[in-house]
């Protein structure tokens, strides 16, 4: 599954601040729980098995209502959603997962293919990543490591 990546955030005059993940092969994932938002199916699939071949604890959601009721009843360290889902739109599920996890609202990328004017004003009050669907598996461990301050020193370790 190829799923290019633009990775960033987009900052309020439309223009994209790149982010710097890590590859390192020695980062301990586990106990890294990422919860995928998407209502397709197999996007939920090829994430969840990606994820957890790299060793972190996954959780995925199809709707909107379905994210919202696992951020009620367990603990997520970090949130990949789809900007566009049927039930809910992703910032609105954004909002409440911070509500209720509030270090979410640091820890959410989202992933869209709609980078339409409406879709940057949404992302940019967020003030959240994201990745520009199709994007590459690697950029979205990138990602991923680059929201979690734990993978994130982990990282900084080894190249110190």
């Amino acid at each position: 599954m190829t799923l290019e990546v633009v990775l960033g955030s987009i900052k309020s005059d439309g223009s994209r601040s790149p982010n710097a993940g890590s590859k390192e092969p020695g980062i301990v994932r586990k106990g890294v729980r990422v919860l995928v938002v998407d209502d397709e199916p197999y996007i939920c699939t090829a994430l969840s098995s990606a994820l957890s071949s790299a060793g972190y604890d996954v959780v995925t959601a199809l709707s909107g209502e379905a994210a919202i009721a696992t951020i009620r009843t367990e603990p997520v360290d970090v949130m990949l959603i789809d900007l566009r889902i049927p039930d809910m739109r992703g910032d609105v599920v954004y909002e409440l997962a911070a509500a209720t996890q509030p270090h979410l609202s640091s820890r959410t990328i989202f992933m869209t293919g709609d980078i339409t004017p409406n879709a940057q004003a949404l992302i940019v009050a967020c003030k959240c990543n994201f990745l520009r669907k199709p994007f590459n598996l690697s950029d979205m461990f990138d990602a991923v490591v680059a929201v979690s301050p734990r993978l994130r020193e982990q990282a900084q370790d080894q190249t110190a």
